[in-house]
C-alpha cells in the first residue's frame, strides 16, 4: 500500500514547536533540550535517567538508510505497537532513502513520508517526557534537537454499555465509559453544530489528568462560562482521579448535605443540560459527568420523564415527589403522632397500634433508630458484596430481622411497617446523592418530633426550606423557580409540559431562550393528504 498520507493535525511553526514549555512542580520551566544539544545518545542518558525504574517503558533505537541513529520511546501497553512498528520505524526506513540532501523534518512533513496523523513537533524534553506518559510515542533522530510525538494511543478501555444507574424504558442505552475521548464522541454524535465548543484543561501534578469543559457557545451564558473557569483554577492538588473530586472543589457550599452539582453517566442527560444552558465537566478516566447549575426540582426529574407520554410522566413525577416528602417525614410522623397527638388516630386503628407496642420496651424513637440503622446496614451491605448475592441478602436480611424483632418484642409490627415504606420511598428518588441528603435529615427530624411532636417536625421542615432558599448553585437559586417565583420555567418543575408546549428555555440558565420557532402542531389547521 502507498505510504502516503494527509497528516491530519501538525501543530508546527516553522519547524519549531509553537506551544508553551511545561511547568515543573515549584512553578519553574525547566528546558533541557537546547542544553543537552543533538546528540542522541545524551538525549537517551537524559531520559532514561529522568525515567527510571520504569520496567514499562520501551526504547526501540533503529538506523535509516540516510545513516542517522533514530530511537522511539514508548510505553509498552498504551500505544498501538504495531502501528509504532509498521508506519514509523518501517516507514522511516523504507522511505529515508530518498531523503538525499532534504532535511529530515521538511521530508517528513512536506514529503508526506509518515502516514501517522496527529503528529507534533516539540524540541524540550520536559515536554518529551510528558508525551510518553500520555499515551504517546517519542521519535528521536541524531543530530536534530527537534523530536516527533505520535498520537497512536491504544490502551484498553471498557465497552460502551447500558447505564447501570439510570436505566431506562424508552431512551438511550449508551453510557459514559472512562475514555474520555469516546466519552465526547458520544456527546458529539447528539450536538452536530459548530457551537459546541470542548475546551480541557490539564489539572494534577501527578496524574495531568484531562478535564474537558463542554457547552454551546450560543446559548451558555459568557459570565456563567467565566466563573467555571476561574473555579476550576485553583485546582492545584496532587492528582484529580475521578470527577467526584472537582465536585468538592468548585460547588458553592461545601457544608450541605444537599448535592449542588448533579452528576451523571448518561450522554443523552448531558446533551439535553447544554441544550438548556448548562455546563457539563468531564474528566478523563471517570465514567460520571458533571452538570452545572442545578436545581432541586432538576434532581427529582428521572431521563425517563422525557422519554414516556407526557401524560404518565406527569402522573409518575406526582408520586415521586409524593415519596420523596415520605422518605423524609414519615417516620417523624408516626413518633409524633403516637406520642403525642394520639387524638389524631382513628380508635380502631389506635387500639391496633397500642396492642401492637404493648409488650415493646422502647419508646417509638429509639424503635425507629434501631430499624433505621438497621435498614442503612442492610441497604450498605447490599452494595459492597457481589452482586450475584447483594439483592439476595439484603431482602432475605431485612425479613428475618424484621420478622424476629418483631417476634421478640423488640420492635413493633407498625414500626417496621413505617421503616420499610420509608426505604422503599428514598429508591424512588433519581439522584443517589440527593436521596442520602434526605436519609440523613431523616434522623435529626425524628429527635424534633419525638420532643415536641407535630411541632418540632413543622420546625424541620421549615428550617430545612430556609437552608435550600439560601443555597446556590453558580449563582442560580437552588429552589428555582418555585423560589424565586419564574412562573416562564414553571413549564417543567411540578408537570412536564409536552415538548409542542416547549418553546423556551429556562430563563435563568440562558440569554438565547428560543427553543423552537414554529408551532410543531400547526400541521393540524391545515388539511393532509388522508383527509
Amino acid at each position: 500500500m502507498p505510504f502516503i498520507r494527509k497528516l491530519q493535525r501538525r501543530k508546527v511553526s516553522g519547524g519549531r514547536t509553537a506551544s508553551k514549555p511545561p511547568e515543573n512542580r515549584q512553578g519553574h520551566t525547566d528546558s533541557p533540550g537546547s542544553a543537552l544539544g543533538e546528540d542522541l545518545s545524551t538525549r537517551l542518558d537524559w531520559l532514561k535517567q529522568e525515567l527510571k525504574d520504569s520496567s514499562d517503558l520501551i526504547y526501540r533505537e533503529f538506523t535509516i538508510s540516510s545513516g542517522q541513529r533514530c530511537a522511539l520511546i514508548y510505553v509498552r501497553g498504551m500505544i498501538a505497537q504495531d502501528t509504532a512498528q509498521q508506519f514509523i520505524v518501517r516507514s522511516l526506513q523504507r522511505e529515508s532513502a530518498q531523503l538525499q540532501d532534504k532535511d529530515i523534518y521538511q521530508f517528513l512533513f512536506e514529503d508526506e513520508a509518515l502516514s501517522v496523523s496527529q503528529t507534533t513537533v516539540i524540541n524540550d524534553l520536559n515536554q518529551a517526557v510528558e508525551a510518553v506518559l500520555n499515551a504517546g510515542a517519542l521519535l528521536l533522530i541524531d543530530g536534530d534537537q527537534r523530536m516527533l510525538t505520535f498520537s497512536i494511543s491504544a490502551y484498553p478501555t471498557r465497552g460502551i454499555d447500558e447505564a447501570p444507574n439510570e436505566s431506562v424504558i424508552r431512551g438511550s442505552r449508551e453510557a459514559f465509559i472512562e475514555d474520555l475521548e469516546k466519552n465526547l464522541t458520544m456527546l458529539r454524535r447528539r450536538l452536530k453544530t459548530k457551537h459546541f465548543k470542548t475546551p480541557a484543561i490539564n489539572k494534577g501534578r501527578d496524574t495531568r489528568s484531562a478535564i474537558v469543559i463542554a457547552y454551546l457557545e450560543d446559548v451558555c451564558k459568557p459570565e456563567l462560562l467565566k466563573e467555571m473557569k476561574r473555579r476550576l483554577s485553583y485546582i492545584d492538588m496532587d492528582g484529580v482521579l475521578g470527577s467526584a473530586y472537582v465536585e468538592e472543589i468548585i460547588e458553592d457550599n461545601p457544608y450541605t448535605p444537599f448535592p449542588q452539582i448533579q452528576y451523571t453517566e448518561r450522554p443523552d442527560v448531558v446533551s439535553a443540560a447544554l441544550l438548556e444552558g448548562r455546563i457539563a465537566i468531564l474528566v478523563d478516566g471517570s465514567p460520571i459527568a458533571l452538570v452545572a447549575p442545578v436545581t432541586l426540582p432538576m434532581l427529582l426529574q428521572s431521563a425517563e420523564d422525557y422519554y414516556q407520554r407526557y401524560i404518565a410522566a406527569n402522573w409518575i413525577r406526582w408520586i415521586r415527589y409524593f415519596f420523596v416528602m415520605a422518605s423524609l417525614t414519615l417516620p417523624s410522623i408516626y413518633i409524633a403522632v403516637t406520642t403525642f397527638h394520639p387524638e389524631m388516630i382513628p380508635a380502631q386503628l389506635l387500639i391496633t397500634i397500642a396492642a401492637s407496642r404493648e409488650i415493646v420496651p422502647f419508646p417509638a424513637l429509639w424503635e425507629a433508630f434501631a430499624m433505621e440503622l438497621a435498614f442503612e446496614a442492610l441497604r450498605e451491605a447490599s452494595i459492597r458484596i457481589p452482586k450475584s448475592i447483594g439483592q439476595a441478602v439484603s431482602i432475605i436480611g431485612a425479613l428475618i430481622i424484621g420478622t424476629a424483632a418483631v417476634q421478640a418484642g423488640i420492635v413493633s409490627a407498625a414500626m417496621v411497617i413505617i421503616v420499610s415504606l420509608t426505604g422503599i420511598a428514598s429508591f424512588i428518588i433519581p439522584h443517589f446523592d440527593l436521596g442520602l441528603a434526605f436519609r440523613l435529615l431523616r434522623f435529626p427530624i425524628m429527635i424534633l418530633a419525638s420532643m415536641f411532636g407535630l411541632y418540632g417536625l413543622t420546625c424541620g421542615m421549615i428550617l430545612i426550606y430556609i437552608h435550600l432558599v439560601n443555597l446556590r448553585s453558580f449563582g442560580v437559586p437552588y429552589l428555582s423557580p418555585i423560589a424565586p417565583l419564574v412562573t416562564e420555567d414553571l413549564g417543567d418543575t411540578f408537570l412536564r409540559a409536552p415538548w409542542w408546549k416547549m418553546h423556551k428555555r429556562p430563563v435563568q440558565l440562558t440569554n438565547n431562550q428560543v427553543r423552537q420557532t414554529v408551532d410543531p402542531r400547526a400541521w393540524i389547521k391545515e388539511k393532509g393528504d388522508l383527509e
